[in-house]
């Protein structure tokens, strides 16, 4: 994904996601689940319904880290699919006008043809920056050339 830099773009399908926050998300979430499903197990004096709530509450504490690893940007030969924590939305590649990760910024922001910008989770520099860079650098070498929403392009 790197590769634009050299002048290749990055095949397509392509998934832009931020994989080292995914697996320390995955990996708490997972053990948060096994750990407190242990403890209520393991506690004799919990009746068999607080038992079901201390499962119950590492399930809905796993989920929420689980949603949390769900970002990120697919881009294909249509356009391009931003999943963030809760929402998905779908956009032709005539959408985008601007692929934006400026300094300090937690993650990409695509600015549309509508007047809005869309936060694209799925390419974070958190945990990993120069991936997050390389990333950012691909979805936008995919725009510039895919997208026909030019100053002179007629827009339908």
């Amino acid at each position: 994904m790197s590769d634009t830099t050299a002048g290749r773009l990055p095949g397509l399908p392509v998934t832009f996601r931020p994989g080292r926050t995914r697996a320390v998300l995955l990996t708490a979430g997972a053990a948060l689940f096994v750990v407190i499903t242990l403890i209520a197990l393991l506690l004799d004096q919990l009746g068999p319904g607080e038992r079901i709530s201390f499962v119950f509450t590492a399930a809905l504490l796993a989920g929420v880290l689980f949603l949390l690893a769900r970002p990120k940007v697919v881009a294909d030969e249509t356009g391009v699919t931003v999943v963030n924590i809760v929402s998905r939305r779908r956009l032709e590649w005539a959408e985008i006008l601007q692929v934006n990760l400026r300094p300090g910024d937690p993650w990409v922001f695509l600015d549309l043809s509508d007047g809005t910008s869309l936060p694209a989770l799925g390419i974070q520099p958190g945990i990993a920056r120069q991936r997050a860079v390389a990333d950012a650098r691909a979805l936008r070498a995919l725009t510039e050339v895919r997208s026909t929403a030019g100053p002179e392009a007629p827009r339908s």
